[in-house]
C-alpha cells in the first residue's frame, strides 16, 4: 500500500493535477498505446502466418511503411494534444486582445494549465497595482482641482471689482488679462473635476436616468443659441418626432454637449451654422459645423488629453474632446469624428447603446 502511495505521490510531483504535462500525457497515452498495439499486431501477423510466402525485402518494406504511418499518426495526435492543452492560453490571448486600453480588471485564470497560473496571477497583481496608481493619480487631480477652485474664484472676483472702477488704461489691461487667465484656470479645474467624476471607480452608471434624447437636446442646445448669435452663427436642431430613449447622466451629458458646442464656436472660424441632429436607430447625437474642419494628421489625436493642434488659433486646454471621449465611454457609447474631404466641416458623432441601464459595454 505504501509503495502505491509513493508511486502516486511521485506521479503527482512530476505531473500535478491540472498541469499541461498531465493533460498531454492523458490525451496522448491512449492513442500511443493503440498505435503501438496495432503495430505489434501487424508484426506478429506477418511473423506467424505460414501461408504467406514473404521475402525478407517485402517484410522490410511493409514494416517500414507501417512505421511511417505510425509516425504520421502519432504526429497528428501530438499536434491535436498540444492544441487542446493550449486552448486556455489561446482564450487568455483573445481576452487580452479584445480588451479596451482602460480595462484593467484581472484576467480569468480558470481552465489554465497549472504551469501558467502563477504567470496569470502575477500579471493580475500588476494590473491591480497599475489600476491603483491610475486611480490615485485621478483622485489627486480631482482633489487639486477642487482645492484650487476657491482661490481662483476669489481672484476672479477681485479682478472684476477692479474692472468695475475707474482705472488707468495700463492697469485695466493688466486686470483684464488676470481675469481672462483666471477664467481659463477655473474652466480647466472644472474639466479636471469632470474627468475625475467619469472614472469607473466613481460608478457613473449609478446616476443614469432614462431620458428622451430628442427633448434633452432641444432643451440643452437652446441654451447655446445666445452665444452662437453673438458670433453670428445659427444653431439648427433636427430631432425625430418619436422619443429616442437612452440611459444617461444628465450632468455629464450637459458637459459633453457643452464641450462640443464650445469647440464648434471656438475653433470653427468662418462657420455660419452649427447643427444638432438626433438619430433614432441607433440613438445618435451629431454635432456638425461648416467651419474649416480638422486636418487629417490631427483627427487621430484630437480626443487625446491635452493635445492641441499647432494650427489652432483659439485658446484652450486640450481637454474638451478628451472629456467627450470619457463621458461617451462611461455611457457605453461610440464616438467618432469626420471632417474634410468626406464631410464639409466637422462632425462629431456619439452613438449610444440604447436604454440598457448598467450595461458594461466596450467599444
Amino acid at each position: 500500500m505504501s509503495t502505491r502511495r509513493k508511486t502516486v505521490d511521485a506521479f503527482g510531483g512530476l505531473m500535478p493535477k491540472g498541469s499541461l504535462a498531465r493533460r498531454l500525457v492523458l490525451r496522448l497515452l491512449p492513442a500511443a498505446l493503440l498505435l503501438l498495439a496495432a503495430d505489434l499486431a501487424v508484426t506478429w501477423l506477418i511473423a506467424r502466418n505460414k501461408t504467406w510466402h514473404w521475402e525478407l525485402e517485402d517484410i522490410f518494406w511493409v514494416m517500414t511503411a507501417g512505421q511511417v504511418v505510425l509516425v504520421v499518426l502519432f504526429a497528428m495526435v501530438l499536434v491535436s494534444g498540444v492544441r487542446s492543452g493550449l486552448s486556455g492560453v489561446n482564450r487568455l490571448s483573445r481576452d487580452i486582445r479584445e480588451r479596451s486600453v482602460d480595462d484593467l480588471h484581472p484576467l480569468d485564470a480558470s481552465g489554465m494549465p497549472t504551469e501558467l497560473v502563477p504567470l496569470v496571477t502575477h500579471f493580475n497583481d500588476l494590473l491591480v497595482r497599475l489600476d491603483d496608481a491610475m486611480q490615485s493619480q485621478r483622485r489627486f487631480i480631482g482633489h487639486a482641482a477642487h482645492q484650487l477652485r476657491t482661490p481662483l474664484s476669489g481672484l476672479k472676483l477681485e479682478s472684476e471689482l477692479m474692472l468695475a472702477r475707474e482705472l488707468p488704461q495700463d492697469v485695466r489691461e493688466r486686470a483684464e488679462r488676470i481675469k481672462t487667465v483666471t477664467d481659463r484656470m477655473i474652466r480647466l479645474g472644472q474639466q479636471l473635476l469632470v474627468l475625475a467624476r467619469v472614472d469607473d471607480s466613481s460608478r457613473p452608471k449609478d446616476s443614469f436616468v432614462r431620458t428622451d434624447l430628442s427633448e434633452w437636446v432641444c432643451d440643452s442646445g437652446a441654451q447655446w443659441i445666445p452665444a452662437a448669435r453673438a458670433k453670428h452663427i445659427d444653431v439648427q436642431l433636427t430631432v425625430p418626432e418619436a422619443p429616442v430613449w437612452v440611459d444617461m447622466d444628465p450632468l455629464l451629458m450637459e458637459e459633453l454637449l457643452g464641450n462640443l458646442m464650445d469647440n464648434a464656436l471656438r475653433y470653427g472660424e468662418g462657420a455660419s451654422t452649427i447643427r444638432l441632429h438626433v438619430g433614432a436607430n441607433p440613438p445618435t447625437l451629431l454635432v456638425e459645423d461648416d467651419g474649416p474642419g480638422v486636418a487629417q494628421e490631427d483627427a487621430r489625436r484630437v480626443f487625446d488629453a491635452f493635445y492641441r493642434s499647432a494650427k489652432a488659433n483659439a485658446q484652450g486646454s486640450g481637454l474638451g474632446l478628451a472629456i467627450v471621449r470619457e463621458i461617451a465611454r462611461a455611457h457605453g457609447a461610440w464616438w467618432g469624428l469626420a471632417s474634410r474631404p468626406e464631410f464639409p466641416g466637422t462632425r462629431i458623432s456619439i452613438v449610444f447603446p440604447g436604454p440598457r441601464i448598467g450595461a458594461k459595454l466596450t467599444r
